[in-house]
């Protein structure tokens, strides 16, 4: 039982590190050939999991060639644009004007509930509202709305620009961040400042956000079975 543990706990920590190794973007968007070497992968791991009288050494050599293989296929699509084609195909129109592709639809073997599910899910319910729809090579659908039914934004209204950078996480689950303060551009002393300010310790703090200008959002920490604390707010110069 326990050399079942720990074959376990041993190549969940390789498949991990492997799928790592490949790139953040396979944890998101699967590429044909990346699906197929994920697969592969845990199809593989799982052999010496299962039978205990099968070396680990046969399980880690092909995991790691066929980590090994799907970089060298990722090299290779980066420096030819032919090769990236062939391995995960291209972009498709399936709208264009407003005008619904059938024939591409039929190629890509699509249905109208497909696109619908999809179009769905960038919140538009109405095929009218769109101007173009790719089907991109992940197979999800990326979508321009018409002009008419875009959501408005301050460009189209001409209102002045106000760009603000977006708060940083200073301080989570009583850890302080030390990465994010630095990239706030603010420093240790002024995050205990707003903590002395507000009657906390580190400790009793569960989330403290601020932006460059220092404006600053705080969650203290909850006790246990005691009323939700309220989230304070404020700018510390």
């Amino acid at each position: 039982m326990l050399v079942v543990f720990f074959r376990a706990i041993f190549l969940y920590i390789l498949v991990t590190f492997s799928l790592r190794l490949m790139g953040k973007r396979q944890l998101g968007e699967l590429q044909p050939s990346e699906l197929v070497t994920t697969i592969l992968i845990s199809n593989i791991a799982s052999l010496p999991i299962e039978d205990t009288s099968i070396p680990m050494i046969l399980g880690m050599i092909p995991v790691m060639v066929l980590v090994g293989f799907e970089i060298l296929l990722s090299n290779c699509a980066l420096q030819s644009k032919r090769f990236r084609s062939f391995l995960s195909g291209s972009p498709i129109v399936i709208i264009h004007g407003g005008v619904l592709d059938q024939t591409q639809l039929r190629k890509l073997r699509f249905s109208i509930d497909d696109l619908m599910e999809s179009l769905r899910q960038d919140g538009i319910f109405d095929l009218r509202e769109v101007e173009y729809a790719i089907v991109e090579t992940t197979g999800k659908v990326s979508v321009l709305q018409k002009f008419s039914a875009q959501t408005v934004t301050p460009q189209m209204l001409n209102l002045p620009e106000n760009e603000t950078e977006p708060p940083c996480v200073l301080v989570s689950d009583g850890q302080l961040v030390h990465s994010a303060v630095a990239a706030c551009r603010l420093d240790i002393s002024w995050v205990l400042e707003v903590l002395k300010k507000e009657g906390l310790t580190l400790r009793q703090t569960f989330l403290l956000s601020a932006t460059p200008s220092r404006n600053y959002y705080l969650i203290p920490k909850a006790g246990k079975g005691a009323v939700l604390p309220q989230p304070k707010e404020g700018v510390l110069i």
